[in-house]
């Protein structure tokens, strides 16, 4: 039977679209089975109210430790057996150690950081348009925002930015090979255990310096968990970001309509950075889970100890939940997407990634009013071979 089974996961048709599979399942099949890169089978759920159902029950474990999840490629199967965080727990230990990260993370905190995000994003375009085009968008502006700010916030130095860029492109990327994987995370915990020892020695205004004094000494959590938490973070915190802002950029100046809606008007910047999120859907792979019962999923039974995959790039673009969900509409109210995902897993630094958006995408096509891509679209590099979809570069002149 595996043998007749698609193959999973499916290639987008287009770099803003998610794969054509997806919008024929959730009319016929929107709880199929599918074929992953080893040939075992695995659930895959389409349809938004399913998506939400799986993402929302806490039955369907996160445990990358369960011989039933269900890895999408062969190089995250070695690391993930091995890998303690708290997005891959079950609660009560995902509460526990998730709680332990709300009060730095919380909207208020995001909105404290928009001055500082403001001036960082006015100077990078400053530095643009000195060194005149073309210009790279992703290296020279859309990672070097998110990777300041968490850098910032774990108290890491952001020079040592491109060390760790690396190290998580390696994690995110399918196909690699599993070695090539391995050696790229433990090259990243071996600096992050040594930040750690510094930390307990330097201390600063950061997340590690205070999970090390609120969490570490009393016993809480190991010098090891708090190593596999600043991982987490770090890699969560610029990559998906950095994407977004990316692949925003690109998509709005291939459809001037809506860019002229977002220049037009700078209070339509939050709903329209919403709309975007649900649009491209950068976290292409996310979310897999393993049953701990046997559930019904829009009317299929799902047995225990199988694993699935809950599309979010497919829930966003399900016309039951978004009407002409194909047309990019940035004054649509789309703040009910799932890009960030949904349930108790849901992405932590969701706050941050909404600020970071919205400068840097109000700020960058005010400024620069004449920017536009330097290559066709279609010779663009998208990053289709990893689990957070974007761009290697983006070529713009002006």
């Amino acid at each position: 039977m595996t043998g007749e089974l698609s193959r999973f996961p499916f290639r987008r048709p287009c770099p803003f679209d998610p794969p054509e599979e997806y919008a024929r399942l959730r009319e016929t099949e929107p709880v199929s089975r599918v074929a992953l890169f080893d040939g075992s089978p695995c659930w895959l759920v389409t349809r938004y109210d399913d998506v939400r159902a799986v993402a929302g029950d806490v039955r369907f474990s996160s445990q990358t430790t369960n011989p039933g999840f269900p890895e999408v490629f062969e190089g995250r199967r070695a690391v993930g057996k091995q890998e303690q965080t708290f997005i891959a727990m079950d609660p009560p230990e995902h509460d526990r150690h998730r709680l332990m990260l709300t009060s730095t993370f919380m909207v208020k905190k995001a909105e404290a950081m928009r001055p500082v995000i403001q001036e960082m994003v006015d100077q990078l375009i400053d530095d643009l348009l000195a060194a005149g085009p073309p210009a790279d968008l992703v290296a020279a502006f859309a990672l070097p925002i998110p990777t300041a700010v968490i850098c910032d916030l774990l108290g890491v130095p952001v020079e040592d930015h491109a060390f760790f860029c690396d190290r998580a492109s390696a994690r995110l990327t399918v196909g690699l090979a599993p070695e090539a994987v391995a050696k790229a995370t433990g090259e990243l915990m071996t600096y992050l255990g040594d930040l750690v020892e510094r930390k307990e020695t330097e201390p600063g205004d950061d997340i590690i310096s205070r999970l090390l004094d609120t969490q570490v000494r009393p016993g809480n959590l190991t010098r090891t968990d708090l190593a596999e938490m600043a991982r987490l973070l770090l890699i969560a915190g610029h990559d998906s970001t950095a994407q977004m802002i990316s692949l925003s950029v690109a998509l709005l100046l291939e459809h001037p309509d809506q860019l002229s809606v977002l220049r037009s008007d700078a209070a339509v910047v939050p709903r329209a950075v919403e709309e975007l999120l649900r649009y491209l859907s950068a976290a292409q792979l996310l979310i897999g889970r393993v049953a701990t019962a046997d559930i019904e999923v829009g009317g299929t039974l799902i047995r225990t100890g199988e694993g699935v995959r809950a599309m979010l790039a497919s829930a966003n673009r399900d016309p039951r939940a978004f009407p002409d969900p194909d047309r990019l509409d940035l004054r649509r109210n789309a703040r009910h997407h799932v890009a960030f995902g949904y349930g108790i897993h849901q992405c932590l630094g969701q706050p941050y990634a909404r600020v970071e958006m919205q400068v840097a995408l109000e700020t960058l096509f005010r400024r620069i009013p004449g920017l536009r891509l330097a290559v066709p679209v279609e010779e663009l590099p998208f990053k289709y071979e990893s689990a957070i979809h974007g761009l290697h570069r983006l070529p713009v002149e002006w």
